[in-house]
């Protein structure tokens, strides 16, 4: 390989690479570079060539493109490859689902599994709602069952013992139907902060329970092992229930599964019942799937996007994550199996946030719905011509007969997804940029790591701003100061025009972050991981809106969080544990 090209990195990205990422010794030594560590992905990923060509110079040739495309931060892969790739453990998925059957069997082998997943560095998805409900009987102990939660609490204390080797939070997505008997008791599981860390919860809603709750009717709830009808309940009663302990604690997320299955690629194989742990990625029990983010922040040139740029790019990452597929070595039999016969991939984006600054485009203007839907429809539509090339090269998806692209006039298609949106939370920080499709968290913020240390950082594009127009270094000093206190620009003697650029999170309305997601989701073959900052005043019944306006727009989840109502928040707005925002530009008017 040619001489590599030096990283440049910001102080944050170093102290993520130093603690999660970079090789070491078994003295926990670093003994490996930035460069050392891309060029380590880079090699290993672009091995998988040799399957399909004979020539000897198409793995150097790639493993300088996949550096250069990583080295450059145009795009990276999930966490998991980063730390795996080219070691023994070779684990290079973050996204997995597995089933959990009703029986003590099933529910202790799942944990196994999920134990040697976390190991890697991967998450974990899981529905509980096969489990038969609390005190149901149990014909071969002459007993009753625990129900589900019980054994959510059991995952929950195996991964705190785990945690993902130190290197990653343990993550996990538990899901309950919205239909299973004790949903009430999921649903209020962590108004207790002290319980299921390790665990975000979703209530998978079914169409069925949307018309009941639209027609006020009574709403069945169902016992999974023999399909009876427990009790009717008030649909109005529990999605109260479902928004008011979302509005205390952020938990439960929602799940629109039938929508979700409307648009499975894959519905001859089987029915999605759950997700990842960020709710981006639904996948079939044992499936796993690979991630990747462009860097939508390098793509912009004297205020323009260059698509001709972006579109290699694409092209490049859809080989790469099917790469990855190649080399993977899967944690079990089972999961190598179903991930190769759908061999879904999903490419997303991070740093939207800072395209829009640089385009001088407000996220909360209509002009950025525009934005994200070209940007996305652009992304979408290459990566498929990308899955489609490769489909010809090396062969479709084995699934593909049935499938949704099984159809006149297409022949070809390598993967049964390309797209997904992630949440992008190390990786945006490894490419100093905003983090997935979020706006800016604030113009200064805090953030706790995985050993406690505090990052601290300034938007470097607000510093540049201020330059272009002509503070001087004394003036932006005292700018910096005063954004510290409160981490965003209200009240400042600033232009609006800088306000209206770097406007935040908790600045704009929540009809505006839904139809941004739904912008993306428009796009996208997966979900989008999403959440809806929400200022601490807001009110219940603001939130209420929030979610029945996340399925009138189609959207296959929704996840809102209100500032502060969590004990042990990991990122701050400067150094305010409060915050008081009003803004001129937004409005609420979700009905």
């Amino acid at each position: 390989m040619k001489k590599k090209k030096k990283i440049n990195l910001k102080e944050s990205g170093f102290v993520i690479l130093k603690q999660r990422y970079l090789v070491k010794n078994e003295n926990n030594e670093i003994i490996e570079t930035p460069e050392q560590l891309f060029e380590r992905v880079a090699r290993s990923v672009a091995e998988a060539e040799k399957r399909f060509s004979q020539r000897k110079d198409r793995v150097e040739y790639y493993t300088e493109k996949f550096y250069e495309l990583m080295a450059n931060f145009d795009f990276l892969p999930n966490s998991p490859t980063l730390m795996n790739a080219g070691r023994p453990l070779g684990q290079l998925s973050a996204c997995f689902v597995l089933p959990i059957e009703d029986s003590l069997d099933s529910i202790f082998e799942t944990l196994k599994y999920a134990a040697l997943i976390h190991k890697s560095g991967g998450g974990t998805g899981f529905s509980f709602s096969n489990l038969r409900p609390k005190g149901d009987i149990v014909a071969s102990t002459q007993g009753v069952a625990s129900g589900p939660l019980s054994f959510i609490k059991v995952f929950d204390s195996a991964t705190e013992a785990i945690k993902q080797g130190g290197k990653r939070r343990g993550a996990n997505m538990g899901i309950l139907r919205v239909d299973h008997p004790d949903i009430e008791e999921f649903i209020l599981a962590k108004r207790d902060s002290n319980q299921l860390n390790n665990f975000n919860l979703s209530v998978a809603i079914t169409d069925k329970f949307m018309e009941a709750l639209r027609k006020k009717e009574k709403f069945p709830l169902i016992n999974p092992r023999n399909k009876s009808i427990v009790k009717h309940v008030d649909p109005e009663k529990l999605f109260d229930l479902i928004v008011e302990s979302a509005w205390a604690c952020g938990d439960p997320g929602v799940i629109f599964i039938d929508t979700i299955n409307k648009y499975n690629p894959t519905l001859h194989i089987g029915k999605i019942e759950a997700t990842n742990p960020c709710g981006e990625q639904p996948l079939l029990p044992f499936e796993s799937c690979n991630l990747g983010s462009i860097n939508l922040a390098n793509f912009v040139e004297n205020g323009q996007i260059n698509w001709k740029r972006l579109k290699e790019v694409i092209h490049l990452a859809v080989r790469f994550l099917d790469n990855v597929i190649e080399i993977n070595k899967f944690p079990l039999p089972q999961i190598a199996k179903i991930t190769r016969l759908n061999r879904k991939i999903g490419l997303g984006v991070m740093g939207f946030a800072d395209m829009l600054i640089k385009l001088n485009i407000s996220y909360a203007d209509k002009k950025a719905l525009e934005i994200a839907e070209d940007v996305m429809k652009f992304i979408n539509k290459e990566s498929v011509k990308a899955s489609q090339e490769l489909g010809k090269e090396r062969g479709n998806f084995p699934a593909y007969p049935g499938s949704i692209w099984d159809k006149p006039g297409s022949p070809y298609m390598r993967n049964a997804t390309t797209t997904t949106i992630a949440p992008t939370g190390s990786i945006s920080l490894i490419a100093g940029v905003s983090s997935g499709i979020e706006p800016l968290f604030g113009i200064y913020y805090e953030r706790k790591t995985l050993d406690n240390t505090v990052l601290k950082e300034i938007h470097p594009l607000f510093i540049e701003k201020l330059k272009e127009e002509g503070y001087s270094d004394k003036e932006i000093d005292n700018i910096i100061e005063k954004v510290k206190e409160k981490g965003i620009l209200k009240n400042l003697n600033l232009p609006e025009s800088i306000k209206k650029i770097f406007v935040t999170t908790y600045e704009i309305s929540p009809e505006q972050h839904l139809l941004i997601q739904k912008a993306f989701q428009k796009y996208t073959h997966n979900a989008v991981s999403k959440t809806i900052n929400l200022p601490s005043y807001i009110s219940v019944e603001d939130v209420k809106k929030i979610y029945l306006k996340a399925y009138e727009l189609e959207l296959k989840g929704v996840t809102i969080y209100r500032y502060g109502s969590k004990p042990n928040q990991v990122i701050f707005i400067g150094g305010a544990k409060e915050i008081e925002l009003s803004c001129p530009i937004c409005s609420f008017s979700l009905m």
